[in-house]
């Protein structure tokens, strides 16, 4: 018996699904991706300009957001994207690398023809520059950034948050990455000879759903609202299927869980088997000491740096980027498949039909032959790749891997504890300590700028949250009541997984599960009250409401 909402409105359109296939002579299978699905295409890698170019800003800088037509590399569709000139040379979506200490300008100009503002997620900046939707500019109107930069050296990045159109604008394009680099990092990259765009190498990961003539299609349903939209294809940098050409030597990705609410369970696969690889980075830039994994979960909002040694392969050999099957724990039916109707049990209105369509290049990608719907064609557990790695170039390379990191000071003690809850209000939605967002209204006051411990708790009945926080970073101090495929990967006996040491500023908390926090408010010093966010960053749960302003007096 299906065990979740999504898990019944899948089953129920993969019925339709087949009912479709008898009706339209086509094969009476659901079709499972598989690695051969993958790597017709080149990988976008960060160049120069266009599409995520690196651009490392001198003085200020003008970002339009706006349609940019035929940008998106999966299909030549139109897509959102923030567009600039520096130097002669234009944007879509800037990689934009800035160095500690460095002054950072920008403004903002709306394209659009709807209200918008840029959130920069994880980097330092008082909570005016920190793109609250109070601030949201109408279309036409512009909004300056100004801040220094303050961060250690990390990989975060850049989207919209207006209330209610955060999930919408950031799924059509509006993302990229803020690199920030200092003395330490700059030593990292020469030791290990890695160089941004050749050997280090940004890399969102988003799924979308595409229609049949190739566009962007958003269109949620109430189900979707309610669970996340997840899409029918995942793309690497804006790609599908795609492969990049490697060399035997050590890589650098810097990965980004660009979806909005797609969580990603990732490992290197070579042959069948998951290669280990070295996790040195997180949200909030170095671990303090490397960790060797063959596994990490990747939630929304959330980045992690690792480094893949293919020396020991050879030329025409191939590892794939893949997504391993897990349980996604959509434990969040409750009783809510009696109050479902009988033309949602039909999957009408609901639940998409997919049908395989064969593309050029071998393989099949899932196309809907019914309205969008709630449950997406590409399961959120599934086994599917996301990139091909083809090694075609035998180089010499001699530099050994990291045995340590940059050191980091352990998270302060005391402080206010405060209980947090996750939960599911009555017909659906989703509560923080059983309240939904009011622009006006701010339900958590933190009265002293020091540590405070938040103890974030999610009910069984309930799905996966990535709780993420705006201006400050957590420390993550202990899991409790963690599933059995996340306690399997706890590196200490505090339940910690690798991905929680250092600095976070969105972890996933699972069902059933409470993860304590240690959060800082006097570090860094903002001046006068501040008022951030805290919400769920399963966008659609953020725009419905799973939100709530912090005032730090």
């Amino acid at each position: 018996m299906p065990q979740s909402r999504r898990d019944f409105l899948s089953l129920t359109a993969k019925c339709a699904m087949l009912a479709a296939g008898a009706d339209l002579g086509l094969p009476m299978l659901l079709h499972a991706a598989t690695p051969e699905d993958s790597g017709s295409t080149a990988l976008p890698v960060p160049g120069k300009s266009g599409l995520f170019g690196l651009l490392a800003p001198e003085g200020g800088l003008t970002l339009t957001a706006a349609e940019a037509p035929g940008a998106l590399p999966a299909s030549g569709a139109p897509m959102l994207a923030y567009r600039t000139s520096h130097k002669g040379m234009d944007y879509l979506n800037p990689i934009l690398v800035l160095n500690k200490g460095q002054n950072f300008e920008a403004t903002l100009v709306n394209g659009l023809s709807e209200p918008t503002i840029v959130h920069w997620h994880g980097v330092d900046g008082p909570w005016r520059q920190a793109g609250h939707p109070s601030y949201a500019i109408g279309p036409g109107g512009s909004y300056k950034y100004a801040f220094p930069i303050t961060n250690r050296a990390g990989t975060y990045w850049y989207h919209p948050h207006p209330h209610a159109l955060t999930a919408k604008q950031a799924y059509m394009g509006l993302a990229s990455f803020f690199i920030v680099r200092d003395g330490e990092e700059e030593a990292f990259a020469k030791d290990l000879d890695l160089r941004l765009g050749e050997t280090d190498i940004p890399l969102v990961i988003q799924d979308k759903r595409l229609t049949p003539n190739g566009q962007l299609d958003y269109s949620p349903s109430q189900d979707d609202l309610f669970m996340g939209y997840l899409g029918n294809i995942v793309l690497a940098n804006g790609q599908r299927r795609s492969t990049l050409k490697t060399a035997t030597r050590l890589y650098r990705f810097r990965l980004l869980n660009g979806s909005t609410a797609r969580i990603y369970n990732l490992s290197f696969v070579f042959g069948g088997a998951r290669l280990p690889f070295l996790l040195v980075g997180n949200d909030g830039g170095f671990l303090p000491a490397p960790q060797q994994l063959d596994g990490l979960f990747l939630a929304p909002g959330e980045r992690a740096e690792v480094l893949l040694d293919l020396r020991t392969l050879s030329p025409g050999q191939e590892v794939f980027l893949q997504n391993m099957p897990f349980d996604p724990m959509h434990n969040e039916g409750g009783g809510m498949m009696g109050m479902m109707g009988m033309g949602e049990m039909a999957g009408m209105g609901h639940g998409s039909a997919q049908a395989p369509v064969a593309e050029h290049g071998g393989g099949h990608e899932t196309a809907p032959v019914a309205s969008a719907g709630s449950h997406g064609a590409l399961g959120e557990g599934d086994a599917y790749p996301i990139l091909r790695l083809l090694v075609e170039q035998k180089v010499a390379y001699d530099r050994s891997l990291p045995k340590s990191l940059p050191d980091i000071p352990k998270p302060p003690t005391g402080g206010t504890e405060r209980p947090i809850t996750l939960a599911m209000r009555h017909m659906g939605g989703w509560t923080i300590n059983g309240l939904t967002f009011d622009m006006d209204s701010s339900p958590i006051v933190v009265k002293k700028r020091g540590p405070e411990v938040w103890r974030i708790s999610n009910s069984k009945e309930s799905m996966p949250h990535p709780m993420h926080l705006h201006g400050y970073f957590y420390r993550v101090l202990e899991r409790r009541g963690s599933p059995p495929q996340v306690k399997s990967r706890a590196v200490d006996p505090r339940g910690r997984l690798a991905s929680d040491l250092g600095y976070k500023d969105t972890v996933l908390v699972w069902p059933g599960e409470t993860v304590s926090v240690c959060i800082d408010f006097g570090t860094p010093k903002y001046p006068g009250e501040q008022l951030f966010l805290f919400h769920c960053h399963n966008l659609e749960h953020e725009d419905q409401g799973m939100m709530l302003n912090v005032k730090v007096v």
